[in-house]
């Protein structure tokens, strides 16, 4: 499959998935739909009862706020509110004091990928997770249980999705929705049950999140031993739950996806989408039977957009304008007089006071595996300190980027004289040992073509300080085994100590100039002992000790140029400090990254050579709108006067790393290299990364090389690329040229620089 290809595919699926987000509801108590609610005691009685019901329909949702908009207009009251999916959205927002000008601001800088690009900031992460970043592995994890391989339950958790949700709310924390500035009710549907599930009360971002949980797509919301699926299936058009909320006329606003014709049921994808819309369409038909004479129908006209146009909200929302003007009529008979209207509406946007009561006691239930000391760790939010939403919100985002819940949210529990703040993590259950799979392949279009395969397995939570194992395997040009164990000496995970065991074969062509004139095989065997500590999300620093043997073989060229013994003791110390705020790894737009490696090879360890070498690069990288600016620089050299072997020299050269030369071309005991890069962002994703289009400028010298006629001096160079994200992994396509003349074309699938 080619890469356009992958990418079309990956999107589709994507589209699909998100596509069949539709809404729903998930707080602290669920109330079943078929039982009767009063009416409000203090609705006035010269007027009847006007309830807004607003249907699912994913993005196409964002027409109810072209009706609001009309409907302020008309001056026609309000006095109720009930939603499902997006219409449990949009209804939440309005329901809370939020005027049509904040909503549209907010909903206009909305997309696929703020709401469903759940992994949390990268900065966020541990330094174990960075790490794997630079590996060649892809895609998601995949569990490993009782000897079988299990799958997620939707292809994202809704933990972002919740982040989002709760700006388009004024009402944070739980409340009761009957004491909302407007009544509100959002229907969800219970998936073992199959019977609407309807809240009344509750947080209303879980509210809206469980009310948007396609199977298949958003893992369910489990509360109370519900688990929670989105509302569309049993009541998308909820007439019903508004009669019981005491309506006299119905507004309802009918957003749904019309079922696809029979040309465009070309897969498997099309074939699930309309199943869900036919169950969808029988249940909003029943919906509609309810209305009366008096009641009023709004069907938006919305042509070709799908519930996956999250990235159109702001083009959707004036096709709610349009059809609710056609009915215009109908709505004048409703509307009040101006200062009537006024003071009502002036009711309605009083802004409830955020809740900021301080949290008494952090409580997590249900955790089986996972120490609830280590997930405290992890929180900025205080005991006995005002609550700070934004801080929350990051806390959850913090404990889900552990990788060791299928979904995380929060109660706030009033008891006899504290606070609780309960969070419920919810562990993988297809956890907590975990597949991941890796592609690497790269070609100058000359001599060089290199393909890589990779299968990580990490077993985690060992013991209650969470240690953790991890065996990365690799096969092809490079055939390689490494394997961790990983184990914190306290909660707080401040201090580890990690012994591992790595063994490595491949090769590497040796040049003279431009010509290839020797190839070598290169092998490792070592064992070492690591001790180190973390700087929270920002690095961490290991001193460790390592032996084992080394060997390099000359496989062709001349016999002057062999290694002499075929292969060498090697003990050492190390020490290595990894910094890395970057924001992705591969494209990123902002943060910084620096590393410091020094060897130190001694025969007092058991090593044949007594050297020390050392390695420094730092990363800075500044954004400008779609415009990014990444400064690299790298140098690395010997310490003292013992010259640095010929088996562990600098090997260096190619794409970006010396563009024009072929990769691994220069070779020399020490490097000094700078590199500006500028990329511009020539195709958004919804949920990756997109393309890039960019170039670069580089500098560098390769001193002492092992060959003589080989490039000396500082040598000029720069490249022209794009690179895209796809579903396995980073691709570049680019060209380099050297100021001596040298160029190349590369191509490089999952590979990182």
């Amino acid at each position: 499959m080619t890469l356009n290809a992958n990418i079309r595919s990956r999107r589709k699926f994507s589209a699909v998935c998100v596509g069949m987000l539709s809404a729903a509801l998930f707080p602290a108590m669920a109330w079943s739909a078929t039982a009767p609610e009063p009416a409000q005691a203090s609705e006035p009685a010269k007027r009847p009862k006007i309830c807004l019901v607003l249907s699912g329909g994913g993005a196409r949702g964002a027409a109810h706020i072209g009706v609001l908009k009309v409907l302020e207009q008309y001056r026609v009251p309000i006095d109720c509110i009930a939603g499902t999916s997006m219409g449990a959205l949009v209804g939440a927002a309005y329901a809370t004091g939020m005027k049509i000008e904040e909503m549209s601001e907010i909903t206009g800088a909305i997309s696929t990928e703020l709401l469903f690009k759940e992994s949390p900031p990268r900065e966020e992460l541990s330094m174990q997770r960075k790490q794997e970043d630079y590996t060649l592995l892809f895609g998601p994890e995949i569990g490993v249980v009782d000897g079988s391989l299990k799958l997620p339950k939707g292809a994202v958790t809704g933990v972002q999705l919740e982040t989002v949700l709760r700006k388009l709310s004024k009402a944070k924390g739980f409340h009761r929705f009957d004491e909302l500035p407007i009544p509100y009710r959002a229907v969800a549907t219970n998936l073992v049950t199959g019977e609407a599930v309807v809240f009344k009360e509750g947080e209303l971002a879980n509210v809206m999140r469980a009310s948007m949980s396609v199977p298949g797509a958003v893992a369910p919301a489990e509360f109370g031993g519900m688990m929670l699926v989105d509302g569309m299936l049993t009541q998308n058009l909820p007439v019903q739950v508004a009669r019981s909320m005491g309506a006299d006329i119905v507004i309802a606003v009918n957003v749904g996806t019309p079922l696809l014709r029979r040309e465009q049921l070309d897969g498997i994808l099309g074939v699930a989408s309309q199943m869900v819309s036919i169950l969808t369409e029988q249940n909003v038909q029943a919906s509609l039977a309810l209305l009366k004479p008096t009641d009023i129908l709004i069907s938006p006209e919305l042509g070709s957009y799908t519930t996956a146009d999250f990235d159109n909200l702001a083009k959707i929302a004036p096709l709610g304008e349009a059809a609710a003007e056609k009915v215009g009529a109908q709505l004048a008979q409703l509307s009040l007089p101006p200062e009537q209207y006024a003071a009502l509406r002036q009711r309605q946007i009083v802004t409830l006071a955020p809740d900021v009561l301080p949290i008494n006691e952090i409580r997590f239930d249900n955790l089986k595996r996972v120490n609830p000391e280590i997930v405290l760790g992890l929180m900025d939010t205080a005991i006995d300190q005002p609550m700070d939403q934004d801080a929350l919100d990051s806390d959850m985002r913090r404990i889900y980027g552990t990788g060791d819940f299928e979904h995380v949210n929060y109660r706030l529990i009033d008891e006899p004289g504290r606070r609780v703040l309960a969070v419920d993590a919810v562990e993988k259950t297809w956890g907590p040992d975990f597949l991941r799979f890796g592609l690497g392949l790269s070609s100058d279009f000359s001599s060089d073509a290199y393909f890589d395969l990779a299968i990580s397995y990490r077993k985690r939570w060992i013991n209650s300080l969470g240690a953790n194992w991890r065996t990365l395997l690799q096969f092809g040009h490079t055939n390689s085994l490494l394997s961790e164990f990983y184990q914190p000496l306290n909660t707080t995970g401040s201090y580890f100590v990690a012994p591992y065991v790595s063994l490595v074969s491949s090769s590497f062509d040796l040049y003279q100039g431009s010509n290839n004139i020797a190839t070598y095989s290169t092998g490792s065997s070592l064992i070492g002992l690591d001790v180190g500590t973390n700087f929270r999300r920002y690095g961490e620093l290991r001193l460790g000790l390592l032996t084992g043997t080394l060997s390099a073989e000359l496989d062709t060229g001349p016999p002057d140029l062999s290694q002499g013994p075929g292969r060498v003791n090697e003990g050492a110390a190390r020490v290595k400090l990894v910094l890395d705020r970057l924001n992705n790894t591969y494209f990123p737009r902002s943060g910084w990254r620096g590393t410091l490696d020094v060897h130190s090879s001694n025969t007092a360890l058991g090593a044949d050579d007594s050297y020390t070498k050392w390695s420094a690069d730092t990363m800075a990288v500044y954004s400008l709108g779609e415009h990014t600016f990444n400064a690299y620089v790298r140098v690395g050299g010997r310490i003292g006067d013992n010259p640095l072997p010929l088996y562990n020299q600098f090997q260096w050269g190619g794409f970006l790393t010396q563009s024009g030369y072929k990769t691994g071309q220069l070779y020399g005991e020490n490097l000094a290299f700078g590199r500006l890069m500028y990329y511009h962002r020539i195709w958004r994703a919804s949920l990756l990364e997109g393309a890039y289009g960019g170039m670069s400028l580089e500098l560098g010298k390769v001193g002492n090389p092992l060959v003589s006629g080989s490039p000396e001096g500082l040598l000029k160079s720069g490249s022209l690329f794009i690179g895209a994200d796809t579903p396995v992994g980073p691709a570049y396509l680019g060209y380099g040229r050297a100021g001596d003349g040298n160029q190349s074309f590369y191509f490089f699938l999952g590979k990182a620089f």
